[in-house]
């Protein structure tokens, strides 16, 4: 009975991540990255076709959050339902959670930005969220060390995409700048702290993959 209401649970909490990433107000447990005034009056100059670009780099970012929220949760539920000790499984289960605290944080910096920049987050959040949560959950029943060391793959390539970013942002653009910096300078941490728990590395096949799923989801939502 203890193991169905543990999965039951696990399901349950699952749900509640999904419906809170789509649907309700993003709420960061940190501030918003901010610039001094001189630079927010600066960015406030930017043409409309800055703030375009800007703002749809910021919407590819948001569906990058919107992703790995689903990755991690996906993760999570497969450590708790998978082989191992409770505990074990528990401790694997909150470190992923811990990570999903700080893209918490990013995806409402990045939901602010886009509508003080007056765009829109993506149209496809729902599929990004689905095929994002299979591919996590995916990745966490082939075992703790593949998981963890999905984590640390996964947050390289973030790294690599937000530092083209930064290069492509309008120079003038230092909210969205500051944002993306702390992005990255969380990424970083997650991906140390995820090899330092006992990720391995992936095969390379399986890194192609995961540039290619991401070249996708980037191209499309730029647009959609």
């Amino acid at each position: 009975m203890r193991a169905m209401t543990t999965a039951v649970d696990a399901l349950l909490i699952t749900a509640d991540n999904a419906l809170r990433t789509l649907f309700a107000p993003h709420r960061a447990a940190r501030p918003t990255p901010t610039v001094p005034p001189e630079r927010q009056a600066e960015a406030a100059q930017m043409t409309e076709g800055e703030r375009r670009l800007a703002g749809a780099l910021m919407r590819v970012n948001h569906v990058g959050e919107i992703c790995a929220q689903a990755l991690y949760t996906g993760q999570a539920l497969a450590a708790r339902l998978g082989p191992g000790s409770a505990a074990e499984r528990e401790r694997t289960a909150r470190h992923l959670e811990a990570a999903a605290q700080d893209e918490t944080d990013h995806l409402a910096w990045c939901q602010q930005r886009l509508d003080e920049l007056g765009d829109r987050r993506s149209l496809l959040c729902p599929l990004w969220y689905a095929g994002a949560l299979g591919i996590g959950l995916a990745a966490g029943l082939a075992g703790r060390g593949v998981s963890l060391g999905f984590v640390v793959e996964t947050e390289r390539q973030v790294e690599a995409h937000l530092d083209g970013h930064l290069e492509r942002l309008p120079t003038r653009d230092h909210p969205s700048r500051a944002i993306v910096a702390q992005m990255k300078e969380d990424e970083i941490r997650h991906a140390r702290d995820a090899q330092h728990a006992g990720g391995v590395e992936l095969p390379t096949p399986v890194k192609w993959a995961m540039r290619a799923a991401a070249k996708v989801m980037t191209t499309v939502a730029h647009r959609i």
